[in-house]
């Protein structure tokens, strides 16, 4: 079981919160990447509070947007302990699987996707997990953004 309660919701990418939104028009301008949310397929919002573990366990919000097009994934986290971030990848530099599928799930259960290559602001490939819940907009999310990366990669 994850140590994660999420929540997704679909939403239009001005409906993410807006410091999100402002993250995602900043990383955007910063990397030159023009006017790449002008078809965007996709876009979810995902809210993610951690169950409290042991006497001590304090509250801890993560928020994430996710916003795909037929080229590009974008997503922004921010939380209560963390300050706001924003990666982006060329679908077709990056693969993308359920985490379920992935070895890393059998030691720390939890839902969303694995996404690996190369991403906007890395100059070697990374990894990375975006949290998604097993309702209809992140199984829905889910499946759209692995199959557009496979389209993007042939």
């Amino acid at each position: 079981m994850s140590d994660w309660k999420r929540t997704t919701k679909e939403v239009q990418f001005e409906g993410l919160m807006p410091e999100m939104v402002d993250e995602v028009k900043k990383h955007i301008e910063l990397y030159n990447l023009g006017p790449i949310l002008a078809d965007i397929l996709m876009c979810v919002q995902t809210d993610s509070e951690k169950i409290k573990k042991g006497l001590f366990g304090g509250t801890e919000m993560v928020h994430t947007g996710a916003i795909l097009t037929p080229r590009w994934l974008v997503w922004v986290m921010s939380g209560t302990k963390t300050s706001t971030a924003v990666l982006s990848a060329q679908l077709k530099d990056v693969t993308a699987q359920d985490y379920a599928k992935t070895r890393f799930a059998k030691m720390i259960p939890d839902s969303g996707i694995e996404v690996s290559g190369r991403f906007t602001d890395v100059s070697e490939n990374s990894s990375a997990f975006i949290g998604l819940d097993d309702g209809e907009a992140g199984k829905r999310f889910k499946e759209t953004v692995i199959k557009t990366a496979q389209e993007a990669r042939k």
